[in-house]
């Protein structure tokens, strides 16, 4: 793709800090979730592992780990609640690939291609039960609403995701709310989950929520550019998934609004109806890139990750924050 505008260009960055930061808790989230993906029957730790075994940074969980520590957690409670996010967040991916029909996961063939789509539906199942028990285990109430309204608000904006594929017509602030219900919502919970682990303060505890969903909408506006000007290496998929299945997501959407009456016939058989020839992709591509809307997109991108650095300042400066900062830093720069 053409260079990206000096506004959206940013520096190399590295979560080296982060992750030795949370080195030892990561070890501790990695120790628990090995074992409880353990089952007397055979296939759900395979399946399990297949999928648990290629997520190298665990964001989810490091940021409930990072959460709990920079509001001062002293014990090592938070790393049931981070094994408990990753459940649940593996759990979501194993559902939304056989509703997908996807083929790549985290560069692996997907484990509904593999296992088939019910066991692959029903080991999620398994997890999202293995992650419940690790909140009753913290007992913690307050966590454990969070984490469960989190489950129930991710369904819903699959559900509505659903409801609106192939839709030419969506709007920019719809499919905002399908993003921060679908993705942006995990970001959140884990981030308050930690906070409140931690014994955190109200303020302190609105502000990683905060934090966290302005991370997560900016890590899913990344992948949505991606999506259009990304390599297989970098997305963990194929380029041009989304566009392939029909998706709706910005770029596409700013694309179709910018585009106007001169590409509608275009829109309309590659994602309306789904006619599409080997050659659409590039196409598409090509005016996404060329309107304008991929640099739109990361725009949006970097100004969610400005506000979740920003909701960081109720904390005094520190190593955590720092850390977070450059997590916040590291959503944006995954582009290049």
């Amino acid at each position: 793709m053409d260079a990206a505008p000096a506004a959206t260009q940013a520096k190399p960055v590295s979560l080296d800090h982060l992750l030795n930061l949370a080195g030892p808790d990561m070890a501790g989230v990695d120790a628990l979730i090995r074992d409880r993906m353990q089952s007397p029957v055979a296939v759900i730790p395979a399946l399990a592992e297949h999928l648990i075994g290629g997520s190298a940074k665990r964001l989810r969980p490091l940021l409930t780990v990072a959460a709990a520590r920079l509001a001062g957690a002293t014990d090592d409670s938070c790393r049931k609640l981070a094994a408990a996010v990753e459940f649940i967040h593996t759990a979501t991916l194993l559902h939304d690939d056989v509703v997908d029909s996807s083929e790549l996961r985290r560069g692996k063939v997907a484990a509904h291609l593999i296992w088939g789509a019910p066991s692959s539906v029903l080991v999620g199942d398994f997890l999202f039960a293995r992650a419940f028990e690790l909140m009753v285990e913290t007992n913690s109430m307050a966590a454990l609403e969070i984490l469960a309204r989190a489950s129930r608000v991710i369904a819903e904006g699959e559900v509505l995701q659903l409801t609106r594929a192939h839709d030419l017509d969506l709007d920019q602030d719809v499919y905002l709310e399908i993003i921060k219900a679908k993705t942006a919502e995990l970001f959140a919970a884990a981030a308050e989950a930690g906070a409140v682990g931690a014994a955190a303060s109200a303020e302190q505890r609105r502000a990683l929520r905060q934090y966290g969903q302005d991370l997560g909408l900016a890590f899913q506006l990344v992948d949505d550019a991606l999506d259009y000007s990304g390599a297989s290496e970098t997305l963990g998929k194929n380029p041009g998934d989304d566009f392939r299945e029909g998706k709706a997501t910005l770029p596409l959407i700013l694309a179709i609004q910018r585009t106007g009456a001169a590409e509608r016939a275009f829109w309309v058989r590659t994602v309306d109806a789904r006619e599409q020839t080997e050659a659409d992709f590039e196409r598409a591509r090509r005016l996404v890139q060329d309107c304008g809307a991929l640099d739109a997109t990361l725009e949006a991108a970097l100004g969610y990750a400005r506000s979740a650095k920003a909701a960081l300042s109720v904390f005094p400066d520190g190593e955590w924050r720092t850390a977070l900062g450059d997590l916040a830093d590291f959503a944006v720069a995954r582009r290049t």
